[in-house]
């Protein structure tokens, strides 16, 4: 008997339509806003048309025979992966890290379908090459195997753990801060480097992440340290416009962190005091006195089919 097939899990995401459609109830009421604004509804319908017309290329690239399952990304926080899921998302480069977060090791296709929209950073693929991507999938050990085109490619990921156990997975950044635009108060450490701060937060990123929140507060800067790769075993944390005080400050908001030196924060925050990955706000762990938080590299790595 052969072995059974890895289920398929598809990932997606609400399009505009369809969230103008929850929001309005019908397509009529959403035609009548948009244009009592100005707009007409032409956009957002081809965003869904492109999206399901690369949903049904890929889910023809399926075998009858192989499991598979969809889920959207606002369920992905109660959603069980299985250890051996081959996991597909159809979207924009945003969804692989939220779905990387609840992941441990399974092998990840992404699939971009709007080129134009999309810049297809980690959703790379075009739908049409789905069956030839699902088969190497399929065939891959770890090993080397035979020159077909693909490859898997290892992301290095973050870990925030709290100091009573729970933990947070990212493979973009991790906020540190207050649930509000309230400033964050904790102290910050990192080898001999130790600070008080009030500020908008802490961001930690990847080599993956460095691309995004990341970047932007390193061209903001000015900053001319070399930010990680994607493959780089070491972080990137940012302080968000840190405050000085006479109780607090400054000195200590920018450098990198590894296994050896973990990003320490403590926090001060009575109230509201939050953690989260990558923008799943709604997925996170609080951060109030007293309580401590160790970022770090995580060790699971994602493993993106290329």
């Amino acid at each position: 008997m052969s072995p059974a097939l890895p289920r398929v899990v598809l990932v997606t995401r609400r399009t505009p339509l369809e969230a103008l459609l929850d929001r309005f109830g019908t397509r009529g009421q959403v035609e009548f806003y948009l244009r009592s604004r100005g707009q007409d509804l032409g956009w957002a319908q081809a965003i869904h048309d492109k999206l399901q017309a690369a949903l049904v290329v890929v889910q023809r690239a399926i075998p009858p025979h192989q499991r598979s399952v969809r889920v959207d990304r606002d369920g992905l926080d109660r959603f069980l992966f299985a250890p051996d899921d081959l996991v597909v998302i159809v979207g924009q480069d945003g969804l692989v890290p939220n779905v990387a977060k609840y992941l441990r090791g399974q092998l990840v296709i992404g699939i971009n379908p709007d080129p134009q929209q999309y810049d297809g950073v980690l959703c790379r693929h075009p739908a049409q090459l789905a069956m030839p991507l699902l088969s190497f999938a399929g065939r891959w050990t770890g090993a080397p195997g035979p020159d077909d085109g693909f490859a898997v490619e290892q992301r290095v990921m973050a870990l925030a753990r709290r100091e009573d156990g729970q933990e947070l997975r990212a493979l973009n950044e991790v906020f540190l801060g207050h649930a509000s635009h309230q400033s964050a108060r904790y102290r910050i450490r990192c080898g001999r480097r130790s600070e008080r701060h009030s500020s908008s937060g802490v961001i930690v990123a990847t080599g993956t992440g460095a691309t995004g929140w990341a970047r932007s507060i390193a061209t903001q800067r000015a900053l001319t340290e070399p930010l990680p790769q994607p493959s780089d075993a070491r972080l990137a944390w940012f302080v968000r416009e840190p405050f000085p005080s006479v109780a607090t400050g400054t000195e200590v908001n920018f450098g990198f962190a590894d296994a050896e030196e973990p990003l320490q924060l403590e926090s001060e925050m009575d109230e509201a005091g939050v953690i989260f990955a990558d923008g799943i706000e709604s997925d996170r762990v609080e951060f109030l006195t007293g309580q401590r938080c160790s970022i770090g590299l995580a060790p699971e790595r994602l493993r993106l089919v290329v």
